[in-house]
């Protein structure tokens, strides 16, 4: 009989997410075809296969698998995974339809603190679908909406540090503080216990079910845990190990015993092998202070292991043939509290067979020989014969011919008379591991979570199931978990401080406080500053600053530190290039290129290397090589229209800048590099326009500040000048270039005495620069100062050999107007 479709889905998926989870993503799209050719009607396969393709990077192919569900929303893992495709193949509008459709899908979910080690959720929750969303309306360009979503985000999760950096990148004014706290979702996460926040929430995020499940008559309410979890250890329900696994329950039940094919079903109604991972209590009439430590003989032969094989004295029910080296029947109690989990197909067999194999009655390992009569062979001794009795054979034996009470809930096993079942203790669920049997997880149906001690060793002593009575409770639970949930909660607290000083620097730098962002990071603990993404933004505050010396250094740290990392090294090569390091610049760029080719900052800095030695055809060849591996670099744009510049090529300039301005709003160099252009061609109002737009982003930037002064000056407006001139000092007081263009302005318009204070100054930050000597003998002339300025000159001409023709008639129209007032007043 070939096996149903459903089996064959359900094993494939298993192969999926095992392929999935061990990275071997070629397997797990080979795996997924075939899962979509058996259940191509089900969205859980189109989304498996789209979630392969998309791990591969094959954006695509992701695209078109998840389009069907996805584009629609029917389906929450291809919406996501559709949205994704979209946003990486720019079809923004695509992907923000999806989401907005399957928004009743993820609208309210939050799986924090869900996921662990041992849990995972497969669909992402608000936070992550709301950044999602967030990027979509970015590229879009409604940024309205995009920083709402990525508020949202982050209202949610504190945590979602994408939506925050990208939140900063659009220059919202943000209260950082109020970002990274507790908020309420947060502390209910943390109130739960772990165990049942992680079976609960791998119920709330598991798979939908099949088509066939939904359409199949009788069957039962659509659960939380109708399909199995991709993550959860535990083994397959519907098919006893599956694949992988031994013979079925049912199979070996049947092959044990026939006789147990007639029984009547046990109380409660027949629970089938969806019941394994939660069992019911034990419905035999042992005492239940000697149930504490038991093993469950039937668990161990579902994981697949024998267990230990002390010596046992078999008893059986009379006409019956049953072997009570095996557990009783557990009556199923508190149905509704288990964890519901469906059966993929009906399967025709009696309620008793049902009732004991969902009880575990299978024998650990192997068929057991009968006699003729069909009564089970006792089991021989293993490797210890001088081990003692099972606990449970030698409380059988007590308790045999003395039961009274029975259970209305369970009814007689055969026609044995005289003998009545005991009430069960409460019913105790133990999730098994498919390679262990001796470790568990204990779960009370009242939905109270302790871990539960599954091994028993036969020599254990007995005091602890003498004091064990009643039912199990769960105040050891509560007082160790209290510690727990205080040293989580701890614990949270410290990374959102943490968080928050990064939050506070990378909003400050991305505001271009780069004075304020360095004193955060410099309060970060030592081994966080000597992270390369820390150590990167400290040497891109200093770049921002001008100072490049400092910038080095921290540049020179990352490169000891993550050789292999390229992200900001062609930051690092801008500031070799500043610097005239053109041996340490050519070496930077040989290492990158020769690490990868495909690396978009390693073509930069090989074109920084070019550039630095005046071949600009050769640095356009690797800005424009940079810019086809990544069309949304915009550094690669700017650089590409410095190199045009001093190539003189205006036009093709202003088509790289422009190029740049449009893969980054924000990128004040682009904005600065039209204004540069339009300088040059004397369109001094739309040169002015494009410094101000990229001072507005940088308004920490004294170039750009500056740059506006020089077009005021240009345009004979020297009082306007002077106060961006003003202002450029204020903000970079030791920078010799704005205060030079400062006392120039200062001495055009007569303020003589401001002017030479701040040429003493500019004397003390430059007394090797040729200008500032030649300025001060100017001023020295005004001033009627002619010693002065006769000594002034001449250093500047002792400095710049190649200006002498200028500084000798300098000097000698001060000799001329010596003579000139002489003979006036002669």
């Amino acid at each position: 009989m070939a096996p149903s479709t459903t089996c064959v889905a359900s094993q494939l998926r298993q192969l999926i997410y095992y392929n999935i989870d061990n990275n071997l993503l070629s397997n797990a799209l080979f795996y997924a075809e075939r899962l979509v050719a058996y259940d191509h009607r089900n969205a859980e396969s189109q989304y498996l296969v789209s979630l392969c393709h998309f791990r591969l990077g094959d954006n695509a192919s992701a695209y078109e698998s998840s389009k069907s569900a996805g584009s629609r929303g029917v389906n929450l893992g291809c919406a996501y995974i559709f949205a994704q495709a979209s946003l990486a193949l720019e079809r923004f509008k695509d992907g923000i339809t999806a989401l907005e459709k399957s928004k009743a899908l993820w609208g309210g979910k939050n799986s924090f603190g869900k996921h662990t080690a041992s849990s995972r959720q497969p669909l992402p929750d608000a936070a992550a679908i709301l950044c999602l969303l967030g990027k979509l309306y970015h590229g879009y360009d409604n940024m309205h909406k995009a920083i709402s979503c990525f508020e949202e985000a982050l209202k949610l999760n504190p945590f979602m540090w994408d939506a925050f950096t990208n939140l900063c990148e659009t220059g919202t004014k943000i209260n950082v503080p109020n970002i990274f706290k507790m908020n309420p979702e947060m502390e209910a996460a943390l109130r739960v216990g772990p165990q049942e926040s992680s079976d609960s929430q791998s119920r709330d995020q598991s798979l939908p079910k099949t088509e066939h499940d939904r359409s199949r008559p009788g069957a039962r309410p659509a659960s939380v845990s109708d399909v199995a979890d991709p993550f959860n250890n535990v083994p397959s329900r519907a098919y006893g190990g599956g694949l992988f696994g031994t013979l079925g329950i049912s199979q070996k039940l049947n092959e044990s015993n026939p006789s147990l094919t007639n029984l009547p079903a046990a109380g409660g109604g027949g629970i089938g092998p969806e019941a394994m991972e939660t069992p019911t209590g034990p419905s035999a009439s042992i005492d239940v202070s000697a149930v504490q430590n038991r093993r469950d003989p039937g668990m161990s032969s579902y994981a697949g292991e024998a267990p230990p094989a002390p010596v046992r004295k078999t008893r059986t029910i009379p006409g019956l043939g049953m072997d009570f080296s095996m557990d009783a029947p557990k009556m199923s109690r508190a149905v509704s509290t288990k964890r519901a989990q469906r059966q993929p197909e009906p399967i025709e067999e009696s309620a008793a067979t049902q009732a004991l194999r969902s009880n575990n009655l299978a024998p650990p390992a192997g068929e057991r020989k009968r006699t003729v009569s069909g009564q089970v062979v006792p089991r021989q001794t293993s490797e210890d014969p001088g081990a003692p009795q099972r606990r449970s054979v030698r409380l059988f034996n007590q308790i045999r011919p003395t039961s009274t009470k029975s259970s209305s809930n369970v009814p007689n096993i055969g026609p044995a008379p005289g003998r009545e079942l005991k009430k069960a203790r409460p019913p105790i669920s133990k999730i098994m591991r498919p390679s262990s049997s001796t470790s568990t997880v204990g779960r009370q149906v009242s939905g109270n979570r302790k871990p539960v001690e599954d091994s028993m060793d036969v020599d254990q002593k007995e005091t602890h199931s003498r004091s064990w009575i009643g039912t199990v409770t769960n105040i050891p639970s509560q007082k160790s978990s209290e510690p727990e949930l205080s040293r989580q909660e701890e614990a949270v607290r410290f990374l959102l401080e943490l968080f928050k000083k990064f939050g506070s620097g990378y909003f400050a730098l991305s505001r271009f406080q780069c004075s304020e962002a360095l004193q955060i990071y410099g309060s970060l603990p030592r081994t966080q500053q000597e992270t390369p993404w820390v150590l990167a933004q400290m040497g891109r505050a200093f770049y921002e600053q001008a100072a490049y010396a400092e910038a080095e250094k921290y540049y020179k740290r990352i490169r000891h530190v993550a050789p292999t990392r390229f992200e900001d090294m062609e930051i690092y090569s801008t500031i070799l290039w500043h610097l005239k390091r053109e041996t340490d610049l050519a070496f930077l760029a040989h290492e990158l290129i020769d690490a990868t080719w495909q690396s978009p900052q390693a073509w930069c800095a090989l074109g920084n290397s070019w550039s630095l030695a005046r071949d600009h055809e050769s640095a356009l060849r690797c800005f424009k090589r940079a810019t086809q591996l990544n069309p949304k670099f915009a550094y690669a744009f700017t650089l590409q229209g410095h190199e045009h510049v001093a190539n003189e090529e205006y036009d093709k300039a202003l088509v790289s800048y422009r190029a740049g301005m449009a893969a980054d709003k924000r990128h004040y160099n682009a904005w600065y590099g039209v204004g540069r252009v339009y300088e040059k061609l004397g369109s001094y109002d739309k040169a002015i326009n494009h410094f101000k737009t990229a001072s507005n982003i940088n308004p920490t930037n004294a170039v750009l500040i500056c740059c506006i002064g020089t077009v005021l000056e240009k345009q004979k407006l020297p009082r306007p000048a002077l106060a961006y001139f003003t202002k450029a000092t204020e903000l970079a007081p030791r920078s010799a270039l704005t205060r030079f263009k400062k006392a120039r302005t200062l001495m055009a318009i007569n303020e003589l005495q401001y002017a030479l204070e701040e040429l003493t100054i500019l004397k003390n930050l430059a007394p090797d620069e040729a200008m500032v000597h030649f300025l001060l003998g100017q001023l020295y002339k005004k001033l009627k100062q002619r010693g002065d300025a006769v000594h002034h000159f001449t250093v500047a001409l002792n400095l710049d050999p190649k200006a002498s023709q200028q500084i000798k008639e300098a000097i000698e129209l001060l000799e001329e107007d010596e003579e000139e007032e002489t003979s006036m007043m002669g």
